[in-house]
């Protein structure tokens, strides 16, 4: 694989995709595609009461992502380099957890429809963090509507997001495991990130702490 034109950033809420989005998209000059997340008019109302509105706020982050693939699609056409940060996969990741029985049966009547023609990234990165560390910088980055996510709720996403991971053939994977790095703080972390991305990658592969791929 030659240098990836399309570079998609996962994680567990609290991971840094977002952040580690924004500083690969600044270092290779790439345009930067952010998750709407907080846009969505049902999330608080959800982190409030999850039974009532999971499938509100699961369809509206449906919805929302496939417009913005489509659009990845045609800016695909124009662009040298773009990075996410998120894959379309974790729609469906979150769709299981969240989600009823009766809920999930309509969510993936609903799914298929829009995932036939989506692009797929040309390499994904997923932050791989252990729950404890999520909760910490979840409470550490204090945003209002977080505030009431329940510790079980992180634990049981994380453990889905591994197993979907583990089991990921979309685009080679880079499995970066974030509990003992700091990309923000550490250029060398950063640094190594970077580097890896311009590497020929194919299957997945681990990075450690050291700076090197398994």
């Amino acid at each position: 694989m030659s240098d990836p034109k399309y570079i998609a950033i996962e994680g567990v809420i609290g991971a840094g995709k977002t952040t580690l989005a924004r500083m690969l998209a600044e270092r290779l000059g790439a345009e930067l595609i952010l998750d709407e997340a907080f846009n969505n008019p049902f999330l608080e109302d959800f982190y409030r009461n999850p039974k009532q509105f999971a499938l509100s706020a699961q369809l509206f982050f449906l919805l929302t992502r496939y417009q913005q693939q489509q659009k990845l699609m045609v800016r695909d056409m124009f662009n040298p380099r773009i990075v996410t940060d998120y894959t379309f996969g974790r729609d469906s990741i979150f769709a299981s957890i969240i989600l009823s029985e009766r809920e999930l049966i309509l969510y993936e009547k609903v799914l298929p429809v829009l995932t036939a023609e989506l692009p797929k990234p040309d390499l994904t990165i997923y932050l791989q963090t252990s729950t404890p560390i999520l909760l910490d910088r979840i409470k550490k980055r204090s945003i209002r509507m977080e505030k009431g996510i329940d510790a079980d709720y992180i634990a049981r996403l994380n453990e889905a997001f591994n197993y979907y991971f583990f089991h990921y053939e979309d685009s080679p994977l880079l499995v970066v495991k974030t509990d003992d790095i700091d990309f923000v703080e550490n250029s060398g972390d950063f640094d190594n990130i970077v580097s890896l991305t311009s590497k020929p990658l194919t299957g997945k592969k681990y990075y450690n702490p050291a700076g090197t791929i398994i």
